[in-house]
Order: C-alpha cells, then sequence, then structure tokens
C-alpha cells in the first residue's frame, strides 16, 4: 500500500475511533483535560506504529484499545498519588502518532452520582465500565482486550449493573400493610413450605 493510502487509513481510522478513545479516558480520569492528552497521546502512539498494525491480527478499535490502556496504566503509575488504584493490569504490545484534534463539548465521563458509584467497584469493573460505556465495545471487543471470554464479560457487567442499580435507586417504599412479623422471618417461612411442599 502507498503512503498516501496509509495516510487515509490512519485518518479514517482517527475518525472513527477518537470520540470512543476519548470516552473511555473520560470514564476513567474524570479530568477534561487528562482525558484530551491521554487521547491525543494514544492516537500518536497509534501513528508512529502504524505501518506495523496488522488487520487479520485485531481490529484498529481493539488495537486502539490495546494503546490507550497501556497508556492509562503509565499513567498512574507515574501519578501514584492518584485516586484510582490500578492492580492486575499489564501493558501487552501496541505502539504508535498524529495530529491535534477537537472533540466536541459533551459531557466527560457519568454524571457525579454514577461516577461516585463506579468508584466504590474494583478496578475490573471500573475498567469494564470504561470500555462499555465509555469507548462502546461489545462483550466481545472486551473480552478480547482483556483476556476474558465474552460471557465472563457480560457476567461481571450483570453483576456490576445491578450493583450500581441497587447504589443510585433509592429502596422500594413498602405498600402500606399489616405489619408482619420480621421480614427475614417471613421468607424463611416461605422456603419451608416450598420445601415441605405446602
Amino acid at each position: 500500500m502507498t503512503t498516501a493510502g496509509r495516510d487515509d487509513d490512519f485518518a479514517r481510522t482517527y475518525d472513527e475511533h477518537v470520540r470512543e478513545i476519548y470516552g473511555f479516558f473520560g470514564y476513567r480520569v474524570g479530568s477534561r483535560s487528562e482525558a484530551e492528552d491521554l487521547t491525543q497521546a494514544t492516537f500518536e502512539r497509534a501513528l508512529r506504529a502504524w505501518a506495523r498494525f496488522d488487520p487479520r491480527r485485531a481490529s484498529a478499535k481493539t488495537w486502539l484499545f490495546t494503546i490507550a490502556r497501556n497508556l492509562l496504566i503509565d499513567h498512574h503509575r507515574r501519578n501514584r498519588g492518584s485516586r484510582e488504584r490500578l492492580s492486575g493490569l499489564e501493558p501487552k504490545d501496541a505502539e504508535g502518532e498524529t495530529a491535534a484534534y477537537a472533540l466536541d463539548d459533551r459531557r466527560l465521563g457519568p454524571s457525579p452520582e454514577v461516577a461516585a458509584a463506579i468508584g466504590e467497584l474494583g478496578e475490573r469493573e471500573r475498567e469494564l465500565i470504561a470500555l462499555r460505556f465509555g469507548g462502546g465495545l461489545t462483550a466481545a471487543q472486551i473480552a478480547r482486550l482483556v483476556g476474558l471470554t465474552p460471557a465472563n464479560v457480560d457476567q461481571i457487567m450483570s453483576r456490576t449493573m445491578r450493583r450500581l442499580r441497587d447504589r443510585l435507586e433509592p429502596p422500594e417504599q413498602p405498600v402500606s400493610s399489616p405489619p408482619e412479623r420480621s421480614s427475614g422471618s417471613l421468607i424463611r417461612r416461605r422456603m419451608v413450605r416450598r420445601r415441605r411442599g405446602r
């Protein structure tokens, strides 16, 4: 392929994925300027390595997210005082470079309430949330990127979303009814009746 053709391919890849990479960082760092800097650094590395990119080994999207994850790990290692701890993540192969970009003024990351709830999750859950909702990746794409199966990703996401929902939704108000003994004993009585076949 000619140099001009590869440059056109890179420009197209940039246009297709810059917002997803930016969204991923928005979920992970919480600062617009840090997200912009990390997004720019991702595409700078990608441009430097573009000649070595092999679409038979991975999609451009997966390749870019590998670079982005590695940059995030490096970023947090440099900023050990950061509120967010990274554990169990090690950089994978990917190198790469690009010009400045203009992103719209859309909201960066989740709302403050959701961000606080996400902050209470474990590292793996926070990363999967960022890849899914910030980066727009599918379960299969996330699985390939983080070394899990798509079924594992779906299961972790389901549990994580349930935990977030429990933290964010107010508890249901009981309907006015005559007071029962304790709800725990009522549940236990119902379970015992079912086992006895009543």
